[in-house]
């Protein structure tokens, strides 16, 4: 007899759900709160952690301040591999240009052309940035860095010091510039969070409620691409999966059939490491194996390092976890890496 059919396990259950209630409706009555035995109260530093976003009118912004003389320098080390050393990109978002363009027949979409509060680029680099260590800059640095930006679009000049009092008074080229009337995040000029959630009779069918707009479709690249550990991770998707749905669709290819630097450049390790030559964020595959081809206990060291991720070895960038790749998948790349030549071929 298989388990949905056995009526006393059934009893069980039900009587076990009207006890629960039972206890839940009484607490309410006595006006406590019902208690289950799991989770834990919210602590002050546990919302610290997450209270982090800075609003356009500068509420939320932190204590600190920085030059965009220290901001180039930062940039230099922790940007540029990224996003170009005067912010024209070498693979992500344009930062820089574009400035009075966006009426134009030729818009340029960049940072500087499009934001409308100066304080909305601190708010994303402070959250997101940099790439593969999001939240590891100081408030300082990211006042830095910010005023760089900023310079780089000719918005400021080299000698501005920015700080909590002076982000807010900047205005922005594009500060009157956004307008809810392209559907992007609207229906008709209204917010879609708004749309009332259909609970009975709901129709089968469904139909397109808001969109982005066509000039922003493809303007960062191909997302699919750029966020493949992120979606093998939120999605649940196959590194094949997402390898097909990069190149637009078609028969996936099973993991193990790609190349070792194929691999690499899927499993996002390129965004940071060169295969030979000279270092993006990290040391580049050849500085690795001629460091540690002979060492014993090297292979082991970087198996753990791609799995637990961490910082050290090679200055104080870290490293993250690169675990959402399978154990194979991670073998053979640090396999790879201690055996390839020189030349950077693929042996």
């Amino acid at each position: 007899m298989s388990r949905s059919a056995d009526p006393r396990g059934a009893m069980r259950r039900i009587a076990l759900l009207v006890v629960t209630s039972a206890v839940a409706t009484a607490a309410l009555a006595a006006g406590t709160s019902p208690r289950f035995g799991f989770g834990k109260p919210v602590s002050e530093a546990d919302l610290a952690a997450w209270d982090i976003d800075v609003r356009p009118d500068g509420k939320g912004l932190p204590e600190g301040s920085g030059s965009v003389m220290d901001g180039e320098a930062i940039y230099e080390a922790k940007c540029a591999s990224c996003h170009g050393s005067f912010g024209e990109s070498n693979e992500y978002h344009v930062l820089a240009g574009g400035v009075g363009s966006l009426q134009s027949a030729h818009p340029e979409r960049t940072t500087g052309s499009k934001l409308n509060h100066a304080t909305t680029l601190f708010d994303y680099i402070h959250r997101a940035m940099p790439y593969n260590a999001p939240q590891s800059l100081t408030d300082d640095e990211v006042y830095a860095l910010t005023a760089y930006v900023l310079y780089l679009n000719d918005i400021v000049g080299d000698d501005l010091v920015l700080d909590r009092e002076s982000l807010p008074t900047l205005v922005m080229p594009n500060a009157d510039g956004f307008y809810p009337g392209v559907g992007f995040m609207s229906v008709d000029g209204e917010p879609d969070v708004k749309a009332p959630a259909c609970m009975k009779n709901c129709p089968m069918t469904g139909k397109e409620i808001s969109s982005l707009p066509e000039s922003v479709r493809g303007a960062h690249g191909n997302l699919a691409l750029q966020s493949r550990p992120i979606g093998y991770i939120r999605q649940g998707e196959s590194m094949a999966e997402v390898q097909a749905a990069a190149a637009g669709g078609g028969a996936p290819v099973a993991v193990a059939e790609l190349a070792p630097e194929a691999l690499a450049e899927q499993g996002g390790c390129l965004a940071c490491h060169a295969v030979v030559g000279s270092r993006k964020l990290g040391p580049s595959f050849n500085e690795v194996r001629e460091r540690y081809q002979a060492e014993a206990g090297a292979r082991a060291m970087l198996l753990a390092k791609l799995e637990a991720g961490g910082a050290g070895n090679w200055g104080e960038m870290p490293m993250p976890s690169v675990s959402y790749l399978p154990a194979t998948d991670r073998e053979r790349l640090v396999d790879w890496i201690l055996s390839t030549p020189a030349t950077g071929a693929t042996p």
